[in-house]
């Protein structure tokens, strides 16, 4: 016989009956008691074995049965016989059959002298029971035999298995085995109830070898502990400290909510619903005080059964309670409240909710427990705890605990309501700060995106479009460093900042100088006067759709993509130049050719660092992505750039991007003439300009253009430096005057007084166009008037 097999052993007759009661096993000890060999019985049912005499016993409810049977022998006389019979994985996972063992030795005086029982009885004060080296049962003493429920004397010569199916003496067993092999002590901790109990207990089996006076193991003792209190505090203690891991992950209310459900089911709860109070408004704190009837919108809610279905809102639900439920009690009083249905506290809630009280009949919720959610003096909403598996009710402890974990989580909850209400105000202020809408230039045609950072909050990212004169349009994007009011205070200063500059016409190179300066200033004015305590990155970029040259520069940015209309996408090589608000070093640009419908791609590093660290990957999942842009909608390649790039959920920086596809303007549409320094000659050219005006059907604008031209061309051989050029431009809208010397003096508006000859012509020039100014270039300066046409149809 194995050791390690118990069904073999032979001091015990053992059975096995299937749920149709036909015996399916028959170990040696059986043989010995009845004289059946196992191939007689095998297969046939187990009644045959009962005694003519012998009633029919009633089938066993529950996991156990015991008592004494009369069974035939095979020889045709009875054997009366103490039977035990339970049911192996009473849970119901397995096949559902019995176990029937019975002691083959008949209890006698002998065992009160047996010295290992003596051993175990005066050595321990508790439940105890003794196994020898075969692991069966030596004795119990009465304490034992009271938690069993089972009497002491048939106990002889059973195995852990033999007295109960739970997994709990299949793993006794196996420590039992492991202290005779190892002949140290053993400690094995359980819950359950025993047979001999009205509700489950925590139990902790001490197991300590017995050995002779040769040291050798003979047996071991079991003595079993009932620690339910320690067990319940541990677990307290245990639920406390998961909750300040687990609640408050994240500053979103919602998800703190559910946190604390989550949490608490099934450590505290069957059932936990949270339900918040709604401000009067956005922004503001819940009303106080409460009264009924109190309304609330469910946040959360979780439940030991999948889908929750016991509850009767769904999230996103506004639940209204009366004075006579629970949750508007308790938050109308400010503390805990208990309620049960066996002490009719919910019956007045109960008659006037019949939807509530059918899910409550339902799935037997006996005890509810309402904790308010109160932080910083605000009440937030309430915590609602229900049982209904569990068979207890809520204690006094329970209270306690529910009310530790709801105060944490209200913390939490209080936190995200604050954060959220800071990070829309910080996100209005941060989208009022940015273009509503791009304009619509001839130069090119746009698309952009603005992401908030989903967890560090708003931070500086900005981009603009920028219509410049000689229809030039300026492109930026830039990235202040930080998050939060700070950073986009600072956003919008510099993007004021770069508006300004650029119209004024500054080089691309020139304007990060001044740019730079401003990041000093602002670092001085808010730090303690040293560089660096405001950093920010830029890149600018002047595309001009006459030359279809574009001019670029950058301050610490990353380079932009080029998408050229035949060929792939390509990371345009520009100088570095340091980031802002360093100051003391230049900055260089670089102009490139760009032929009509190439696209470029400006960004800020939130884009690349979202779905991947390594810059080179991300550099390669945006050309992929901008693959097709030269042919399809901008507004869909933003999309699938932030679809590729980004991960979902959020990003855990700002992301910005802008797109643009530049346009051609044909030079059907531009007229350039070399002007001599001759007062003589201006008829002349007025003549040529009107002529150009009848050829582009803008007969109608001929006077004011008439006008412009003359006064423009006159000032710059009066007061400029030759070579002098004219240039017409024409878009269908708008008609563009530019005059340009090498004198690098601009001019000056102002109002001439009344005895003045001369000083009046910039003001009628200003009067007769929808706007004018001058710019420097790097042989003289350039002065430009802008009027609004309507072509002839």
């Amino acid at each position: 016989m194995s050791p390690d097999d118990p069904f073999d052993d032979a001091e015990t007759a053992r059975a096995v009956i299937a749920a149709d009661g036909t015996l399916t096993q028959w170990n040696e000890g059986a043989r010995l008691l009845l004289g059946h060999r196992a191939e007689e019985v095998v297969g046939r049912p187990a009644a045959e074995l009962l005694a003519e005499e012998e009633p029919t016993p009633r089938p066993p409810v529950g996991a156990r049965w015991s008592g004494t049977l009369t069974l035939r022998h095979r020889d045709g006389t009875t054997v009366t016989a103490w039977i035990l019979a339970h049911r192996r994985d009473p849970d119901g996972e397995g096949p559902g059959d019995w176990l029937a063992v019975s002691p083959l030795k008949p209890p006698d005086d002998e065992q009160t002298d047996d010295p290992l029982v003596r051993a175990a009885v005066s050595q321990s004060p508790c439940a105890t029971m003794v196994f020898d080296e075969h692991l069966r049962l030596r004795g119990v003493n009465d304490a034992m035999a009271e938690l069993l429920g089972l009497p002491a004397e048939y106990l002889r010569g059973l195995r852990p298995t033999d007295v109960g199916g739970r997994h709990q003496h299949t793993e006794l067993e196996q420590n039992l085995r492991h202290v005779l092999r190892t002949g140290r002590r053993h400690d094995m901790e359980t819950f359950m109830k025993a047979t001999g109990e009205t509700r489950a207990h925590a139990w902790l089996a001490r197991m300590a070898p017995l050995t002779d006076q040769a040291g050798r193991v003979r047996g071991v003792c079991v003595t079993a502990h009932d620690f339910t209190g320690q067990y319940r505090a541990r677990e307290r203690l245990q639920l406390v400290n998961e909750a300040s891991i687990r609640i408050g992950t994240t500053l979103d209310v919602t998800r703190t909510a559910q946190e604390l459900a989550e949490v608490c089911v099934p450590a505290l709860a069957d059932f936990v619903s949270v339900d918040l109070l709604e401000p009067q408004e956005p922004g503001s704190d819940p009303v106080s005080p409460l009264n009924p009837p109190v309304v609330l919108r469910r946040v959360a809610h979780h439940s030991v059964i999948p889908g929750s279905p016991e509850s009767v809102a769904d999230t996103g639900e506004v639940v209204v309670y009366p004075a006579a439920a629970p949750q508007a009690d308790s938050l109308i009083a400010g503390h805990s409240i208990i309620a049960s249905v066996s002490t009719g506290d919910l019956d007045p809630w109960l008659q006037a909710d019949e939807v509530r009280a059918a899910q409550i009949e339902r799935f037997g919720v006996h005890s509810m427990l309402s904790v308010p959610l109160q932080a910083r003096g605000t009440t937030l909403g309430v915590a609602a705890f229900t049982r209904y598996r569990r068979p207890e009710a809520f204690t006094h402890d329970d209270v306690l605990l529910a009310e530790e974990v709801s105060a944490r989580a209200a913390v939490c909850i209080d936190n995200a309501r604050r954060y959220s209400r800071e990070r829309e105000t910080t996100l209005t202020l941060q989208r009022s700060l940015l273009p509503r809408r791009l304009p619509s230039t001839a130069a090119v045609e746009a698309a952009s995106r603005y992401l908030p950072a989903a967890r560090s909050g708003v931070g500086g990212d900005w981009f603009d479009v920028i219509p410049l004169s000689g229809m030039r349009v300026a492109m930026v994007v830039g990235d202040v460093v930080g998050h939060g009011i700070t950073a986009s205070a600072t956003m919008g200063r510099l993007r004021t900042a770069v508006r300004t500059l650029a119209d004024i016409d500054l080089a691309p190179e020139e304007l990060l100088t001044h740019l730079d300066d401003l990041v000093l200033h602002l670092s001085q004015e808010s730090g303690d006067g040293s560089p660096g305590e405001i950093g920010a990155t830029c890149l600018y970029a002047v595309y001009d759709p006459v030359s279809r040259r574009c001019t670029l520069a950058r301050a610490g940015h990353p380079p932009p993509v080029v998408i050229p209309p035949d060929g792939p996408a390509r990371q345009l090589d520009l100088p570095t130049g340091p980031p802002l608000g360093l100051g003391g070093l230049p900055f260089e640009s670089t102009e490139i050719d760009l032929p009509e419908g190439t696209v470029l791609a400006f960004y800020t590093d939130g884009l690349l660092e979202s779905r991947t660290r390594d810059v080179e990957a991300g550099h390669t999942l945006l050309c992929e992505a901008l693959a097709h842009a030269p042919s399809g909608p901008l507004d869909e390649t933003c999309d699938r750039v932030l679809h590729t790039l980004l991960q979902p959920g959020g990003t855990a920086d700002d992301v910005a991007l802008l797109v643009a596809r530049t346009h051609g303007l044909p030079s059907s549409q531009v007229a350039t003439w070399d002007i001599p320094a001759d007062p003589a000659l201006v008829a002349p050219i007025r003549k040529q300009v009107l002529d150009q005006l009848g050829v582009w059907a803008l007969t109608d604008a001929s006077f004011t253009a008439e006008l412009v031209v003359s006064e423009l061309v006159t000032n710059a051989i009066r007061y400029g430096a030759p070579p002098i050029r004219l240039r017409l431009i024409h878009d269908g809208s708008t008609l563009i005057c530019e005059v340009s010397d090498t004198n690098h003096t601009a001019p000056h508006l102002r109002r001439a007084k009344t005895w003045d000859e001369g000083g009046r012509g910039l003001l009628l020039v200003a009067q007769l166009t929808q706007r004018w100014g001058s710019r420097h270039t790097a042989e003289g300066k350039t002065i430009w008037a802008e009027l609004g046409v309507l072509e002839e149809q």
